[in-house]
């Protein structure tokens, strides 16, 4: 087992304060301080942190209506917490594709989106060791929300965003006084004029810094309280570098290792089938990335070329008897539209979610009589022109097949 993933799977240690306990951790083994902030190990490996401590009902902060409710489990110092009121957000009984379903509406977070989990606690953590300005690429949700939070927190922020984000998307990071550079390219490249500036500036890389999955895995610290201290049979989470789905596993797993619960829900992750970097490696069973054919996607927010953290979003889908999925299209775009009916107004990469969660139950993986939570990460304010093209585009086809509300060339949500 990859050793990032027995780490992660180990029992934590009982006495130590978490703040005292944790340490950045390469894949290797090998561990460092984390008083000197690092985004990668020195053989250019991501980073990871030594296991959390977990948590128990009787340390969660309920006057908090916040991520840092579990303040008891994030190791970053208190005082230096930049907050914007992220996290506790609404989750929601609904019903989807002839069964129930729960949707977590990660798109009502201060900038839009799920990333302000992961960006108010890495920000905390860098102010609390002296970082005064970072760099971040981004195709558009994680720069707007290092942007706020850096604006909060007083620091410097330059973001490097692919020229063809959508403009709503963008906006927002210059607005809130970033640096905003639109690189020409792909999402990757974009990524790899990023790493030839970290060469100048802290990169405080969404999908590097390992203090940004610390803030994500409170995801699944809120999912297990409100559902009464108890686990969801599944969850199903758009899949891009995949820090939701690392979230969700340390965040279980540590509750699972520290006895707050006695299973581990099933982690579904959705990629866009056109561009699916994980899709082989897990139809083969590795854990390798390998070269595939990337084309244009609607879910622009998890086109992802090639993750860096591949070997542990494989193993903890695995390991949570889960598995991943990939959607066409058309099937995200009739997700898109079954959302909207039911006035949840998404950004089309969060119905990739529910478009997968239509897939995985045609396919038996999710039983009609189970309630899996479904993650919707993204407003769709940031992409409500594109959400506009997606729906004139349905209704075209519905026209052309001569059938009003037709679900056109997709399985009906």
């Amino acid at each position: 087992m990859n050793e990032w993933l027995k780490s992660a799977a180990g029992t934590r240690a009982a006495t130590a304060p978490a703040a005292e306990r944790v340490r950045y951790m390469a894949p290797s083994g090998e561990t460092f301080d984390v008083a000197t902030p690092r985004w990668r190990a020195p053989d250019g490996a991501p980073l990871a942190l030594t296991p959390g401590p977990g948590l128990s009902p009787d340390r969660i902060d309920s006057r908090e209506r916040s991520l840092w409710r579990y303040a008891a489990a994030l190791r970053v110092d208190p005082d230096s917490r930049v907050s914007l009121g992220e996290g506790w957000t609404p989750l929601l009984d609904g019903d989807w594709h002839g069964g129930a379903v729960r949707f977590k509406l990660e798109y009502f977070a201060p900038t839009g989106s799920f990333k302000d989990r992961g960006t108010a606690v890495m920000i905390s953590y860098l102010r609390s060791v002296g970082v005064r300005g970072i760099l971040e690429d981004s195709s558009g949700n994680a720069g707007a929300s290092l942007a706020a939070y850096c604006a909060a927190a007083g620091l410097s922020c330059r973001v490097l965003a692919p020229a063809t984000a959508p403009a709503a998307k963008v906006a927002p990071i210059a607005a809130l006084g970033a640096d905003l550079c639109l690189v020409e390219g792909s999402r990757q490249d974009v990524a790899d004029q990023a790493l030839r500036e970290s060469e100048s500036i802290f990169y405080a890389s969404h999908n590097w810094q390992p203090f940004f999955l610390e803030g994500t895995r409170t995801l699944a610290f809120e999912l297990w309280e409100q559902c009464g201290f108890g686990v969801p049979s599944a969850i199903v989470v758009p899949l891009g570098y995949g820090s939701n789905v690392l979230g969700l596993w340390l965040g279980f797993k540590e509750l699972l290792d520290c006895g707050a619960i006695a299973s581990l829900p099933r982690i579904f992750a959705v990629q866009a089938a056109n561009c699916s970097a994980f899709a082989r490696p897990w139809a083969e069973g590795t854990d390798r990335w390998e070269p595939f054919e990337a084309r244009t996607t609607v879910a622009d927010g998890i086109a992802s070329i090639r993750p860096v953290r591949m070997p542990q979003v494989l193993g903890a889908l695995r390991q949570s008897g889960g598995s991943l999925v990939t959607v066409s299209e058309a099937e995200i775009a009739v997700a898109l539209r079954g959302l909207l009916a039911r006035g949840l107004f998404v950004e089309p990469t969060a119905a990739t979610a529910a478009a997968g969660c239509t897939a995985l139950r045609d396919q038996g993986q999710l039983a009609a009589d189970s309630a899996p939570v479904v993650v919707l990460t993204g407003t769709g304010l940031k992409a409500a022109d594109r959400v506009g093209e997606i729906l004139s585009e349905i209704a075209k086809c519905d026209r052309e097949r001569g059938v009003r509300g037709a679900r056109c060339c997709a399985r009906p949500a």
